[in-house]
């Protein structure tokens, strides 16, 4: 374990957090008319659930979460604060159906993996595979999803806007 044939594991530091964490919770709605530069919208992600992560998350860090992840609205903000925060992944038990989409149209890879929450602690670290669908996490490998072609494209290009402003320029488009 721990070594794919092509190389392509990467190596993250998470964040574990619980069930039904709010779209509120992971991005103020206060804040949704008062900021939008990126480094702004960053500042205060999760801030009213975990003070310590606008200050503290790095890049490439991923957010490991239980159920539900990301329920209530549908404001984009949910995921471009994560984004813009470094935020390389939100691995979950399950996610919101919007917020899932929002993940793929903002560039922001959502993973599916019950029981790993349970397993970690924030400041851990685990290893992904996404290529071979694998993921290591406290001496344990876990099977998940790979993406489809069309949604991979979109993630490989930073999300859907701007896989379609490439498109519309003429240029390639995976």
């Amino acid at each position: 374990m721990g070594n794919s044939q092509d190389g392509s594991w990467t190596t993250h530091r998470v964040w574990v957090y619980g069930d039904d964490v709010n779209t509120d919770v992971i991005f103020p709605g206060r804040y949704t008319y008062t900021v939008s530069a990126a480094n702004e919208v960053a500042a205060h992600a999760l801030e009213d659930l975990d003070t310590s992560f606008a200050a503290q998350v790095q890049p490439g860090d991923v957010i490991v979460a239980g159920r539900n992840w990301g329920n209530g609205s549908s404001r984009e903000q949910a995921v471009t604060a994560l984004k813009y925060a470094g935020v390389a992944a939100v691995i979950a038990e399950s996610f919101a159906r919007i917020y899932y989409r929002n993940c793929i149209n903002q560039g922001l890879l959502p993973v599916v993996c019950p029981g790993l929450a349970a397993r970690l602690h924030t400041g851990d670290t685990i290893q992904i595979d996404r290529a071979a669908g694998r993921l290591l996490a406290a001496g344990q490998e876990y099977t998940i999803s790979r993406l489809s072609p069309s949604v991979q494209a979109i993630l490989d290009a930073g999300g859907l806007v701007p896989m379609l402003q490439r498109r519309f320029k003429g240029e390639s488009v995976s």
